[in-house]
């Protein structure tokens, strides 16, 4: 059993916001709080794994009420130095089983991180669980990316998916378990003649999004649209990730 606290502790917390940059850049936030705004239509979302507050504080300074669950307390810690518990309430837990409320008109998952929960059992829980804080006829929106395991040579287990000057990403796979383990490898710029550098390690389950809806009808949702990113760009066999959309049934 990974720990969850300790994988996502201070030194990540404290690294892991890049204002302007990355997936803290404009291009990035903007598309993604216009669309769980649109969807929230006015009513209240809840975040799972609400992280730093990324996404959470600009849908927030967009007028949606937003709450969050969030497991690191680290995590927690690096968002109340930027928004109040009044602001944005958040509830410490895993978001398999953390309560905060029902009758949200939205929930949503970002960032692929529902693949930090390690078994089809604990994912099928976390749809369970948005079902239960969601209004009928709320959405549940998930953003995950899809498997490249077209990209593995016959034999190898591994594939190098960021290569650039201070940083190496290498993901090694268990195709059994559906399981890959990215290995972040840091180093100095200067690389000649230094044999240092830094390793850190993140687990995920990869879902493919076929199994992912097989997931969501036994939480009771129904898929209402996939994309390709938060631009609403088609979904195609050859695309890198998506951002799903579920639904319960509304009443009547």
């Amino acid at each position: 059993m990974v720990d969850q606290q300790r994988l996502w502790d201070a030194e990540v917390a404290q690294s892991y916001d890049t204002p302007g940059e990355g997936m803290f850049s404009a291009d990035v936030l903007g598309p993604t709080v216009d669309v769980l705004a649109e969807l929230a239509h006015s009513g209240r979302a809840v975040e799972f794994a609400v992280g730093t507050g990324r996404i959470a504080i600009p849908l927030r300074d967009a007028g949606v009420e937003v709450v969050g669950i969030e497991l690191s307390t680290a995590m927690i810690a690096r968002l109340r130095e930027k928004a109040s518990a009044e602001r944005l309430p958040v509830v410490e837990g895993d978001m398999t089983t953390a309560y905060a409320g029902e009758g949200f008109a939205l929930a949503y998952l970002v960032y692929n991180t529902i693949s930090n929960l390690l078994t089809q059992e604990a994912q099928v829980e976390c749809f369970r669980n948005a079902a239960r804080h969601l209004a009928p006829g709320g959405c549940f929106v998930i953003e995950l990316w899809v498997p490249e395991l077209r990209a593995l040579a016959p034999g190898y287990r591994g594939t190098v998916e960021v290569s650039e000057p201070g940083y190496l990403l290498v993901d090694t796979v268990d195709t059994l378990q559906q399981l890959i383990v990215s290995h972040h490898v840091r180093f100095g710029p200067e690389i000649t003649g230094s044999r240092e550098a830094r390793i850190g390690r993140s687990p995920h389950r990869y879902i493919w999004p076929s199994e992912l809806d097989l997931m969501a009808r036994l939480a009771g949702f129904e898929l209402e649209s996939r994309w390709a990113d938060w631009d609403r760009s088609a979904f195609t066999g050859e695309s890198r990730s998506h951002v799903s959309v579920y639904r319960l049934p509304a009443k009547g």
